[in-house]
């Protein structure tokens, strides 16, 4: 670009010579640019007849000698961000302050020519400016999403705000609850739940504090910040919400728990698991997000080997006995479970559920949930199952001796039990039974086997790189705009499965010996959680870093292969 092109926006007949030149496009393609009419930005036309619109944005940025970035909102602090201009101003230039410090500001722009709101905007803020060239599309859609929810923030805040008294202000009294029926709350509850999907989290967090609320989101696995509200902002938010879940909105003293159903923005029916609990600076919600596929997925989308398949599929095709799956929260086992069960759900089988809470709903099952202020516990629970003639009972979790107990006395009355138990491997369940009061005697004529798992983060097949090294971390994460510069989308599970056989029986005695049993059971063909994770890495499916992350050492063999 010449000096006399700078301060005027980008024009075709300007981009098309050098794109044709860089082999972006063809003189064909060119030609159909330019008699098409489009009144969009210059990338965003030439993007319309095929190349990447990021892979135009960043030759722009080079062709310019400015940095590129793409826009990735959960890395901008938007609360801090947007004071910094107005929405007019913003809209007027197209551009969008994307991150700020005490000497600087970054200003991401799609014109990269046009500097003349610079000098201003750098007086107004005294701050230098620092430009970054991203991408056109991103910039108009944040522009419309941060300024749009501030709005809302700051509307809600100024209407909660306490009318007169200044002395009533500085002791941070407040004469009204705040309203969670008002049209900004419902915009920010709206916002929250369609940004958690478009950013697929798995979780909600919305955690107030002394001075801000915050609200945090889980993306496969991890915990990002996404957002700061005002005290009463926060209040009014989880006020909301715990409206939509039908909980008492006016007890703020107990842990609740409630529902919520709605629909993704593909129009996908999603329902929402939610649960408060009082903290010192108010409740803290949590919004557990239910993927409507969990039931649909099968064995090889949950990331079990065919190995692995037929041993879980030779312990879940037995008449009677107990099956326990294993694993922290949120290791997938609520998936596994509910995979199996579906399959055995035949018309042919009364299959009966008792949780707490139900996870999700699903009519070829007869599920019940645990209700602790009538007296419903899971044990109660299974009393009542065993008189409903079922075949196949899951119960979501043995807590405590009379539940285990009756867990053990369905199976022994000829039926199969699904349950869970919180070990950190299949062995460690066989211990844990013994800690409820179980005789080891029970265990062995009950237990068919254990399933352990943890879900691992899998490498983005669009940016995933060959480390060059050999057996060992085969792949590296990388990072793309796929990915949202992570390296890392999606999870699959890693499993460890212990069939009892009578090898193992033998060595269930009252005082089990938990190393002696793991040995016997990696001797037998077991994969140890480590094991499989390395299996994964060899697979190129995730990385040597993730593994060691999420699976449980073994002091008595290597820390890299737990082996026999």
């Amino acid at each position: 670009m010449t000096a006399a092109s700078l301060d005027h926006p980008l024009e075709l007949q300007q981009l098309l010579p050098a794109l044709i030149e860089q082999g972006l496009i063809t003189a064909q393609a060119a030609h159909s640019i330019q008699a098409a009419s489009c009144t969009q930005h210059p990338l965003e036309c030439i993007a319309a007849q095929g190349p990447c619109l990021e892979t135009l944005t960043q030759w722009l940025a080079q062709h310019a000698g400015q940095p590129y970035l793409r826009i990735d909102p959960l890395k901008i602090d938007v609360a801090s961000v947007v004071p910094l201009m107005s929405h007019a101003f913003a809209q007027r230039h197209g551009i969008l302050a994307v991150a700020v410090d005490a000497q600087s500001v970054t200003i991401a722009s799609a014109q990269p020519y046009i500097s003349a709101w610079e000098a201003g905007l750098a007086q107004v803020l005294k701050r230098t400016i620092k430009r970054v060239v991203a991408n056109p599309r991103d910039i108009q859609r944040c522009l419309h999403e941060f300024y749009r929810l501030a709005k809302s923030v700051s509307g809600a805040d100024q209407k909660m705000a306490i009318p007169g008294n200044v002395e009533l202000l500085s002791l941070g009294a407040s004469d009204k609850e705040p309203d969670a029926n008002d049209a900004h709350i419902v915009n920010i509850v709206d916002w929250l739940l369609q940004y958690a999907f478009a950013q697929r989290a798995s979780d909600i967090h919305i955690e107030p504090c002394r001075d801000q609320g915050r609200v945090r989101f889980r993306i496969d696995g991890l915990l990002h910040d996404v957002y700061q509200f005002p005290p009463q902002v926060t209040t009014a938010v989880v006020s909301r919400l715990k409206s939509l879940g039908r909980m008492n909105v006016a007890e703020k003293r107990k842990p609740q728990d409630g529902r919520v159903k709605t629909r993704n923005p593909a129009g996908a029916e999603v329902e929402l698991r939610l649960s408060t609990l009082p903290t010192a600076f108010g409740e803290k919600l949590v919004m557990r997000i239910f993927d409507p596929q969990v039931l649909l997925k099968d064995f090889d989308q949950l990331g079990l080997s065919s190995a692995d398949q037929q041993r879980w599929h030779a312990m879940t095709r037995q008449a009677n006995g107990i099956i326990l799956v294993t694993g922290p929260t949120g290791s997938g086992k609520t998936s596994t479970l509910y995979t199996t069960l579906k399959q055995l759900a035949t018309r042919e089988v009364n299959l009966c559920t008792v949780e707490d809470p139900i996870e999700m709903v699903e009519p070829a099952f007869n599920q019940m949930q645990v209700q602790h202020n009538i007296d419903l516990s899971f044990a109660s629970g299974v009393r009542a199952l065993l008189r409903q003639d079922p075949d196949i009972i899951m119960i979501g979790e043995i807590r405590d001796r009379e539940t285990a107990e009756m867990a053990i006395q369905a199976a022994l009355t000829g039926h199969l039990v699904f349950s869970t138990l919180h070990t950190n491997d299949a062995p460690s369940a066989i211990s844990r039974l013994q800690e409820l009061g179980i005789a080891h005697y029970l265990i062995k004529a009950t237990l068919i086997g254990v399933m352990a798992q943890r879900l691992v983060r899998v490498l983005c097949t669009h940016c995933k790189r060959v480390t060059g090294v050999e057996n060992i971390g085969c792949y590296e994460a990388v990072g793309c705009m796929e990915c949202r510069d992570s390296g890392y989308r999606g999870r699959a599970g890693l499993y460890e499965i212990m069939p009892l056989d009578p090898a193992l029986k033998a060595l269930v005695t009252p005082g089990t010996d938990i190393q002696a049993l793991r040995r016997e059971a990696l001797a037998q063909g077991m994969n140890s959680l480590r094991m499989a994770g390395i299996d994964k890495v060899n697979a190129g499916v995730t990385t040597m870093t993730e593994i060691l992350r999420v699976t449980p050492g073994d002091s008595e063999t290597n820390p890299l292969f737990v082996g026999p």
